[in-house]
């Protein structure tokens, strides 16, 4: 009979986790090998350093154990699966699965020890074996199987159930609203967090599993101790903050991403001198959101040229490019300046998907200022990139690109006087957004959909069903500044004063430490004033 979920975590609890797997600012996390004593110290720091996506650190980690012992053939595990360097973040290069392939076979050529290590390089080896014949879901669909089948014959190992979990977050679909492989991978997470408080996969997964609006609460405890566990790590410093932005903690958004940029500014001054860590704009882009969500447009501004300065990163990266993409684009959108955000000029990138957020906000800009024909260029050149992805296969990007085509539409025929148009346009960028999920390389999209589809309403002087859409908006991204000015002033055409007031209070709150001056907090100063 197949063990069932509560079989396996049951007998893993029971198991003992007698060594201590510490590494220096990393958390706990061991694998017990049959190498040498002096490659599974090595091989414990590799292990903590791959569970927070310490790449390329982790490979080096593992090389070592390699070196330390020549016939460490489950150290050559840790080489593969470490050349994945955020394995959530998809397609993966010929050149990573490659690399990742040729460790795999060098272990197996070493031969491994025991038949748990020989089960384990396995598993590895469906990740990466016919890359060029297999695609990617395939393929990691049969590494999630592979791993299901470790943990259930050797429901005893605390690190078979944690990678499966990993596994499940790595194949769930952004189109599956039910969750079911996030929920399922929370429960084996949960279970183990119990008995492992410490291991640094376990808090790093559980903010992955629930990174989503609706499960975002969930997510809260592990992303308030994955930083306090590995501080060494960058990406444990700025994964808490991917909770944070959803739940609207702003602040504590800000502060974790100050941590991360500190820490992946040290890590690349070593590795890459003169380059900037892959990872940096990914935090400047966090930060910024938080900041303007505040009001706090001074230091917002300052990332927004650091950003802007960056020239030269220490790899490609393609969640670096949309963050590149998204601060200046973020910076012009949330401030409603939008001349600026039809003068912004693309970067320039191989990915469609990235360049797509520059013309979007191109197209915005250009619609809300008057220039209804630069905006129809830019819707042009969005559909040359919605294209080039469907060309490339990349159906989610594809479809996002769709939602800012429909958008940008909508508020050019707004601008031409077709409001039905407009309205039909606007709404179905809305419901589309929301029938997908975000995607991990641009974790705080762009803009929400919904709350624009309030901003049209309300100047069709539509108040109540402007404050409908307000309200559903502000439930998957709340105290956002223009999701609550919105609400307030829909409310208050809609004659519903005291909604107005709680929600001008609201936002009074959030910006009660701005350094602009800009209508949206005046108005909610005033209003406070007068209560």
């Amino acid at each position: 009979m197949k063990p069932n979920l509560g079989t396996f975590v049951t007998a893993l609890l029971a198991s003992a986790f007698t060594a201590a797997g510490w590494a220096q600012g990393l958390g706990r996390a061991h694998f017990e090998t049959s190498c040498t004593p002096q490659a599974q110290e090595k091989f414990d720091r590799g292990l903590a350093m791959v569970h927070s996506f310490f790449y390329p650190d982790s490979v080096q980690a593992f090389t070592e154990a390699a070196a330390a012992d020549p016939q460490c053939a489950i150290a050559y595990w840790g080489i593969a699966i470490s050349h994945r360097p955020n394995p959530l973040i998809l397609p993966l290069s010929a050149a990573v699965l490659k690399n990742g392939l040729e460790a795999v076979e060098q272990g197996k050529a070493i031969g491994a020890k025991t038949e748990r290590e020989r089960d384990w390089l396995a598993a590895m080896e469906l990740y990466y074996r016919d890359y060029d014949k297999i695609d990617q879901t395939e393929r990691g669909l049969a590494y999630e199987k592979a791993m299901e089948t470790l943990t259930q014959k050797y429901p005893d190992d605390p690190e078979a159930a944690i990678f499966y979990a990993l596994a499940l977050n790595e194949t769930a679909l952004h189109s599956d609203k039910t969750y079911a492989k996030q929920l399922k991978a929370g429960a084996i997470l949960e279970t183990i967090a119990a008995k492992l408080p410490d291991h640094p996969g376990v808090l790093h997964y559980l903010i992955h599993t629930y990174d989503y609006p609706p499960l975002a609460q969930r997510g809260l405890d592990a992303a308030d101790r994955y930083a306090e566990v590995a501080p060494a790590a960058q990406h444990a410093q700025h994964m808490p903050s991917h909770t944070y932005s959803m739940l609207g903690l702003w602040t504590q958004s800000v502060a974790s991403n100050t941590k991360s940029r500190a820490v992946a500014q040290g890590q690349a001054a070593k590795l890459w001198p003169g380059a900037t860590h892959p990872g940096e704009p990914h935090h400047l882009d966090f930060m910024e959101y938080a900041l303007l969500q505040m009001g706090q447009e001074g230091p917002a501004k300052q990332l927004r040229d650091d950003s802007n300065a960056i020239k030269k990163l220490g790899f490609e990266y393609f969640p670096s490019y949309t963050a590149l993409a998204a601060v200046p684009a973020r910076f012009a959108l949330e401030r409603q300046a939008w001349k600026e955000a039809a003068a912004l000029e693309p970067r320039g990138s191989q990915f469609p998907q990235a360049e797509a957020i520059t013309y979007f906000a191109r197209a915005a800009g250009s619609a809300r200022s008057g220039d209804l024909a630069g905006a129809d260029r830019e819707v042009n050149k969005l559909k040359e990139l919605r294209a080039a992805l469907e060309k490339a296969n990349q159906s989610y990007w594809a479809e996002q690109v769709e939602v800012q085509i429909l958008a940008a539409s909508a508020w050019i025929a707004h601008a031409k006087g077709e409001e039905k148009e407009a309205l039909k346009f606007m709404r179905a960028a809305a419901d589309v957004e929301d029938n997908s999920e975000k995607h991990i390389a641009m974790e705080n999209r762009l803009y929400p959909m919904r709350e624009l589809l309030g901003d049209l309403l309300l100047e069709q002087q539509q108040a109540a069903s402007a404050l409908t859409e307000y309200e559903t908006s502000l439930q998957s991204t709340p105290n956002r500044l223009r999701g609550l000015y919105g609400a307030a002033k829909a409310a208050e055409a809609a004659s519903e004063p005291e909604k107005a007031t709680a929600y001008f209070g609201k936002l009074a709150e959030l910006t009660k430490d701005a350094d602009t001056d800009r209508m949206e907090i005046r108005e909610a100063r005033a209003h406070s004033m007068q209560r």
